[in-house]
């Protein structure tokens, strides 16, 4: 079975295909953009800023997503009983002590970020510590930290910015055509009519491919924290416990977005029924069978 010591490598390698993918996806967008509207200047554009938001979501992805989620960092002091749980985790992982974030929101939640584990970060909302046991929220907090050691925070933090983008890009190009007048995209000869049907579809479509993008890099990801969080607090109730209350609290996440669900262990929008197609978590029950299907020795 795959732990937590065998998926670094192969993440870090996917997050590198990612990039490369969205790199030629961007720049393959901007010429049809650019030959619709018969602007060459809108492939250099894109050229540039693709390559631009890929570095940029490698190294400053982290910081992105906690100011978008309106996280504050905490200190020890402030903290303690937090950090020493995460510290003995840590030791007990052979990982780096993260920094440790707090959302001022009532609902329970978590999330990992970072791009790898020397700069690593745990996000916690106030309601997690709160409303949790000790051996819960430890559970929970051992979730976040396997997802630190696969090194899953990078891939899930990348996919952030990059998704984001793409449907930044895709709104942009359909608030332009259909705002322009139909006299304006005349004489421009049979191949830029091409394009230009081709863009608006891409349009159409590109935020759909960029979900499910989304959804198929978190689900596995998820079961295989929840099997590496038990391993570290040999306690797997504990994890299938904390699942359970914040499956069933009913406060939705003010804090989270279409782009940062992926991330949370529970997904944020509470009451709203969803096909497991377009799902960004496994289904709570699954998750919680097979925590206690779990033998630890």
């Amino acid at each position: 079975m795959s732990t937590i010591y065998t998926q670094q490598d192969k993440n870090t390698r996917l997050t590198w295909v990612y990039i490369t993918g969205f790199l030629v996806f961007v720049i393959g967008v901007g010429y049809v953009f650019a030959g619709a509207m018969n602007n060459s200047a809108i492939l250099y554009g894109c050229v540039i800023f693709s390559i631009l938001m890929s570095f940029g979501s490698y190294w400053w992805s982290d910081k992105i997503v906690l100011a978008m989620s309106g996280a504050k960092v905490v200190t020890h002091d402030q903290g303690r009983e937090v950090y020493h749980l995460v510290e003995n985790l840590c030791i007990t992982a052979g990982l780096p002590v993260p920094k440790i974030y707090i959302i001022e929101d009532s609902a329970p939640n978590a999330f990992a970020t970072g791009r790898d584990p020397k700069h690593g970060v745990i996000c916690l909302t106030t309601g997690i510590i709160q409303k949790l046991e000790k051996t819960e929220l430890e559970g929970v907090i051992a979730h976040e930290l396997s997802h630190i050691g696969n090194r899953d925070i990078l891939l899930s933090t990348v996919v952030v910015v990059l998704v984001g983008f793409i449907t930044l890009l895709a709104d942009w190009f359909r608030h332009w055509s259909f705002g322009r007048r139909g006299s304006d995209r005349e004489g421009g000869g049979q191949l830029q009519l091409i394009l230009f049907i081709l863009a608006i579809v891409l349009s159409i479509l590109a935020p759909f491919a960029a979900m499910l993008m989304q959804l198929a890099i978190s689900r596995k990801r998820e079961f295989l924290a929840d099997a590496s969080g038990a391993l570290l607090t040999r306690y797997p109730d504990g994890l299938a416990r904390a699942l359970e209350k914040i499956s069933k609290d009913t406060e939705p996440l003010e804090a989270a977005n279409r782009a940062t669900a992926h991330l949370y262990i529970v997904n944020p929008f509470k009451g709203k029924k969803l096909t497991k197609l377009f799902m960004t978590h496994p289904p709570i029950v699954e998750r919680i069978a097979a925590l206690r299907e779990l033998e630890i020795k």
